[in-house]
């Protein structure tokens, strides 16, 4: 399998330590999103969206969006499993994820968006949304922390997807200047727990 990726952004990462969580070697196609090649005719042809991740699968086909190819993996390579056992640990296990995306990684990635250097000139910034949104950001690192008291991981008891995506999300939050508080001390012990991971490299 080919995965169009780009090392510094959050959402192909989400795959690539999701396959590395699998044992999977996938063929990293980087494509580099400072240079525009995801909007260059090549790209557009394989994602007309411009967007990383694309994983092309052995048969030519083609899947978008990270959570969907993570689901997808999931389901070509059950084990270790990732996603949930049962129905309740599945339900729970995606709650999260869902409030990881909308409560964290929406308001990152908005406030990388509307306030960082990189995008001045590729998109309309709105330098007062990306203040916003970093507030909603913070909001959120602070719920994590508490909710984290006496946990290792943020739910299920054991490392799943939703670790994948509060790690990766919270890792690139750096791009905005945001990393845990002394004071925070269960989100940076998670933080460290996942971060030695060898899958954290990936």
């Amino acid at each position: 399998m080919k995965l169009y990726s780009n090392r510094y952004a959050p959402s192909p990462r989400r795959v690539r330590m999701f396959a590395a969580e699998k044992g999977l070697s996938l063929d990293i196609v980087e494509v580099d999103i400072r240079a525009n090649e995801t909007q260059g005719h090549d790209f557009l042809a394989v994602n007309p969206r411009g967007e990383v991740p694309v994983l092309e699968l052995d048969d030519g086909s083609l899947l978008t969006e990270s959570l969907a190819i993570c689901r997808h993996l999931e389901c070509l390579y059950p084990e270790p499993n990732l996603w949930g056992i049962t129905q309740l640990e599945q339900a729970e296990i995606n709650s999260m994820v869902d409030r990881l995306m909308f409560r964290l990684y929406i308001p990152v990635a908005q406030a990388f968006r509307h306030g960082h250097s990189f995008w001045a000139g590729r998109v309309e910034q709105v330098p007062a949304y990306a203040q916003v949104a970093t507030q909603s950001a913070i909001k959120e690192l602070h719920s994590l922390d508490s909710m984290l008291d006496g946990r290792p991981y943020l739910c299920a008891e054991r490392f799943t997807a939703a670790d994948i995506v509060g790690f990766t999300t919270t890792d690139f939050a750096k791009a905005i200047g945001l990393r845990p508080e002394p004071h925070q001390v269960n989100l940076r012990r998670w933080l460290d727990i996942i971060s030695a991971r060898p899958s954290a490299t990936a």
